[in-house]
């Protein structure tokens, strides 16, 4: 890097402490602790749209897409494609209920509907996912960050990134957070745009990075049989996933929830849906083309996931580089700042303010500004730790996401689509897909040793896993309620569709007209792509 990239890196987080400021320095409304957790609920759309795609874009979500594209094409894309109709369906089934509850976190949700119990479980298994995934994985593509691309030692980069994300994540809470979320997310996507751009000039231009790498690396479906991408578990598992991950993890959900009206969230979903549909061509593209280039010999790929940092090196001019890094460290700082936010909000809320239910609202918020600093501190001590264990095992820790999921996602989408669900059929759901989730797991983890039908169960590929594990979780849910009492009054009152009514989801013409939009898109793309 020349001295003018590093002049904009240094632009960069001028700009990003000067939006936390002035962020942090807005008008208050409503108690401390909603200003903290929700920004005084007081968000419009285009904000909400914004954070919800740049908190979902990290460091390693960029250098991942990349590799994939390089060694698969574009299937992996998917995943960003089908997210549009996720969020569509967050913006018009679950907004209506979120945001009538006035409920602060999911856990809250759930013991709403359901009971205690299940809000307890949830909230746990959020705190410890975000501490040892979200949070430790993110800081170590910091450190990566700056290490393989600045020169710069792998702890001191770490460290840098998190102190500064970890300060105006604690000054100004979710307004602070939501706000510079909407700068990073320009800055993201002028720094991918830039390294597509040189990209395809390098490669000769779209008609030539096709002919180069043929037509099948060029087509979204792959066969059933497929081992990453079969075409059954990308259209019935992927959206599974989608559902836990954008329409009930409170890392998401948190953005929704701080709309100044159920139009503003619902709207904020659809901007959102829109942005989902461009890392095909700015993430996963790149990687095609760091293909392309190998085959030509103009570029050493060694390995899949080098493919970015190769096109940058070899391709950017002085400057674009220093835009395009800092388009990396605003996709890892935007993910770090909502995920230390949305942990804190539910350790002060969930679990805390259980604890002591007395404590006043100024008090709440010193304890959600103190959890941060504490999430810093144990996501970074984590590191160390991930270095004792392989790489084998640790995906495989990363892995039981996607095996958690499927019971959260049956819960919360029966809880509001059907009344007669109860406490005790949703506690023994998610039992149920904790156990034969954790059990998947220890199969995969062991595969090596397996054969037979434990092997095969073992290999089973994932999206298909989890599309069992939903209709097994939405069995137990629907069985054991029926076999039990109905719910009291106050559980789905204004929580479900039959309790509320159409008037559930009204929306005005513009959201309608919008998310039809999303949807041809999402169907042009598909056909494009085939």
């Amino acid at each position: 890097m020349g001295s003018i990239d590093w002049g904009v890196l240094a632009i960069y987080f001028v700009i990003i402490f000067g939006v936390a400021i002035w962020a942090g320095r807005q008008e208050r409304k409503g108690g401390e602790s909603e200003d903290f957790f929700l920004a005084g609920r007081n968000v419009g759309w285009f904000v909400i749209g914004a954070s919800l795609f740049a908190s979902n874009i990290g460091s390693e979500h960029l250098i991942g897409l990349a590799g994939t594209g390089a060694s698969s094409g574009v299937p992996v894309a998917q995943f960003e494609i089908i997210a549009g109709l996720v969020l569509l369906l967050l913006g018009w089934l679950f907004v209506p209920f979120y945001i009538a509850s006035g409920v602060f976190t999911m856990p809250e949700f759930l013991e709403r509907r359901y009971s205690q119990g299940s809000r307890t479980y949830l909230a746990v298994i959020s705190v410890a996912g975000y501490i040892l995934t979200k949070i430790s994985v993110t800081v170590m593509a910091g450190g990566l960050v700056f290490e393989t691309l600045m020169g710069i030692d792998f702890w001191t980069g770490a460290t840098i990134v998190v102190v500064a994300t970890a300060i105006y994540t604690v000054w100004g809470g979710l307004r602070a957070v939501l706000y510079t979320d909407l700068v990073q997310m320009f800055v993201l996507l002028g720094g991918a745009i830039a390294v597509t751009w040189f990209g395809l000039q390098a490669v000769g231009g779209w008609g030539e990075l096709r002919a180069t790498v043929g037509e099948e690396a060029f087509s979204l479906w792959r066969p059933m049989t497929d081992p990453e991408f079969p075409w059954t578990g990308i259209l019935f598992g992927a959206p599974i996933l989608g559902i836990w991950y954008w329409c009930t993890d409170q890392y998401i959900v948190q953005r929704v929830l701080s709309a100044k009206s159920q139009d503003d969230a619902r709207k904020g979903t659809i901007f959102a849906a829109y942005l989902k549909q461009l890392p095909i061509f700015i993430f996963v593209v790149p990687g095609i083309i760091a293909m392309a280039l190998a085959e030509k010999g103009m570029i050493t790929l060694d390995q899949p996931d080098q493919a970015l940092p190769a096109l940058m090196g070899a391709l950017l001019p002085v400057g674009v580089k220093g835009l395009v890094v800092a388009g990396l460290l605003a996709a890892l700082m935007s993910s770090l700042s909502s995920v230390f936010n949305s942990c804190s909000t539910v350790f002060t809320m969930d679990i805390y303010q259980r604890i002591k239910p007395a404590s006043s609202d100024h008090h709440l918020k010193r304890v959600g500004q103190v959890a941060t600093i504490i999430m810093v501190i144990l996501g970074m001590a984590w590191i160390p730790l991930m270095e004792l264990i392989s790489d084998k095992i640790y995906t495989y820790i990363q892995s039981v996401q996607a095996y958690i999921s499927p019971p959260i996602a049956a819960v919360f989408l029966i809880g509001i689509l059907w009344k007669r669900a109860n406490a005790t059929g949703a506690l023994a759901s998610l039992m149920t897909g904790l156990v034969l989730g954790v059990s998947r797991l220890v199969l995969e983890a062991n595969k090596d040793s397996l054969d037979g039908v434990l092997y095969s169960l073992a290999t089973f590929n994932f999206l298909h896993v989890a599309i069992f594990l939903f209709l097994i979780c939405v069995a137990v849910l629907v069985i054991v309620s029926l076999l039990t009492d109905e719910p009291e009054e106050e559980k789905v009152a204004g929580l479900t569709m039959s309790a509320r009514g159409a008037a559930a989801v009204g929306a005005t013409p513009q959201a309608k007209w919008a998310s039809i939009g999303v949807l041809v898109l999402i169907g042009v793309m598909w056909i494009y792509f085939s």
